[in-house]
């Protein structure tokens, strides 16, 4: 599937499709997202089947201002309308409890839904358009990388979906902070853009955060331990492990690709480099085109430094947790 520019005949046609149950991809300011009618159970499976995805993942629900909160929750606390003032739109996707009539397909069979209003033109274009609901997990095989440009989309999902609408490079390039706030206390699911400490000032409390040894209940997008992953064998080095690990794969005739940041190594034969930026925001922005690139090389390895393990960088260290292994608990072989 071709992407389509996306003018406003572009996105009044593909809110067509969505009322016909097909599927539409389309950007946010996080990456793009594969988009269906999310009071459709029929068009939310076929999210599932294109993706790969197992039917008890819950999906996020776009929805086009505030207002629709109530549309889709069963209560909307305070806590929940003082985070949409004052972050949304933007890359904010909060955790409620579900009305009875929000399907099960959406929730993955849960009680409660996820609901965030993107910060993309596009994407508030196409919502109003369609005037409902509309669930889109990344556009994107499931645990894959996620797209950050509707090149990325065609190339992986094809004609899977029915459109593609194309509105340039996203601009976050991580997906949303989700916060549930479901129960009586807020929790930070998944980091993001917007840190644990903006939304903490915001609200006045501490957020909870549940430990990796027991994970929250609630399941929520990119909790898996494996995501966003590419299909080249990838690994996380700290900075001062790299020369040495990377001599001795040269040495047994290992073609790698290095994703650096503050590293100085040479590219060669066998050495593919990209340079991110040393600023978070702009690292984050560029890591999963980065990470396609060379997992479009046919490596035998892809090395990424390790950044600094610090609040700016947590929603990077996340990703890169789950899309790659640490030196320590893996040999250095491809």
């Amino acid at each position: 599937m071709k992407p389509i520019v996306a003018d406003a005949d572009a996105i009044s046609h593909a809110a067509d499709l969505l009322r016909q149950g097909r599927l539409v991809a389309f950007p946010t300011e996080t990456v793009y997202g594969l988009g269906a009618d999310a009071s459709n159970p029929v068009a939310v499976a076929a999210i599932f089947k294109a993706k790969g995805r197992p039917a008890d993942h819950p999906l996020i629900v776009h929805i086009a201002d505030i207002d629709s909160l109530y549309d889709w929750a069963s209560t909307v606390p305070d806590a929940a309308l003082t985070l949409a003032h004052r972050f949304w739109p933007g890359p904010l996707a909060m955790i409620l409890n579900k009305k009875p009539e929000v399907p099960l397909a959406v929730t993955g069979g849960q009680q409660t839904v996820g609901l965030r209003m993107p910060d993309h033109p596009v994407a508030l274009a196409l919502l109003k358009s369609f005037g409902g609901g509309v669930a889109a997990p990344s556009a994107n095989r499931f645990c894959r990388i996620s797209p950050t440009q509707a090149v990325h989309v065609s190339e992986e999902l094809g004609d899977a979906v029915d459109m593609i609408l194309d509105g340039g490079t996203c601009q976050v390039g991580v997906e949303s902070t989700i916060i549930d706030l479901s129960g009586s206390k807020p929790r930070l699911l998944r980091p993001g853009h917007i840190t644990r400490q903006e939304i903490e000032a915001v609200l006045q409390t501490e957020l909870l955060i549940p430990p990796a040894s027991k994970p929250a209940e609630i399941r929520a997008p990119g909790m898996m331990a494996v995501h966003y992953a590419p299909t080249t064998p990838a690994m996380r080095c700290p900075a001062e492990q790299l020369p040495d690990r990377m001599q001795k794969l040269v040495a047994d005739g290992k073609r790698i690709g290095l994703l650096s940041y503050q590293l100085q190594i040479p590219e060669t034969g066998q050495i593919r480099v990209l340079r991110l930026p040393k600023q978070a925001s702009d690292y984050a922005q560029r890591l999963y085109a980065a990470l396609r690139e060379l997992d479009s090389l046919q490596l035998d390895l892809i090395l990424v430094e390790q950044p600094p393990q610090t609040e700016s960088w947590r929603a990077i260290n996340d990703r890169l947790s789950k899309a790659t292994v640490a030196s320590a608990t893996a040999p250095c072989v491809a």
